[in-house]
């Protein structure tokens, strides 16, 4: 979370993958079933829910993320879907696929895939990106402290990519991971 995974799969793309980002899932597809709808209604009430009908993301995420069960509860009914849509994907798809999972490794999803790749930065550098986008300097912290520390995601990463600095570091070294990685070209 603010370290720069959708800027390197969006970098990915004209490099030849098709981009999957799992967020857009969410927020796109799986939050607008009936379905799910109807159960996080049924669960957190119209609190959490638009005048439209629609699920209020950051309301839901204000409930979830300070309530561990409730984000167990929701990760539940949610993920069947997500993971439903990513095969969908990969059994449409023409290119080679680069998929963006936030909490990869915390919900063990790595065996999912061929190879992983880590984006990280200076602890600094996302809190600041992260308040960039609007989130509260404590709320951004609460978030991150879900994850696993940084330097563990770097260790269980076949790649890792270093997002402290210019645009064009971080291009060279997508470039640089394009020829290193194992697929069918």
């Amino acid at each position: 979370m603010g370290c720069g995974k959708s800027t390197v799969a969006k970098l990915m793309e004209p490099r030849g993958f098709e981009r999957i980002d799992s967020d857009a899932l969410v927020r796109d597809k799986v939050l607008t079933l009936p379905e799910v709808r109807e159960q996080i209604r049924a669960r957190f009430g119209e609190a959490v829910m638009t005048a439209e009908g629609t699920v209020d993301r950051a309301r839901l995420g204000e409930r979830v993320f300070t309530n561990e069960a409730e984000l167990a509860w929701l990760e539940e009914l949610t993920h069947p879907h997500v993971f439903a849509l990513w095969r969908e994907a990969f059994a449409a798809a023409k290119r080679d696929v680069v998929v963006e999972v936030p909490l990869l490794f915390e919900k063990n999803l790595e065996n999912w895939f061929d190879f992983t790749v880590c984006v990280a930065c200076a602890p600094a550098q996302q809190l600041a990106r992260l308040e960039q986008r609007g989130l509260p300097h404590a709320l951004a912290e609460q978030r991150i402290s879900k994850q696993l520390p940084l330097a563990r995601k770097i260790e269980l990463a076949d790649f890792v990519l270093w997002n402290d600095g210019s645009a064009e570091f971080l291009e060279n070294q997508v470039d640089h991971l394009v020829t290193a990685l194992p697929v069918a070209r």
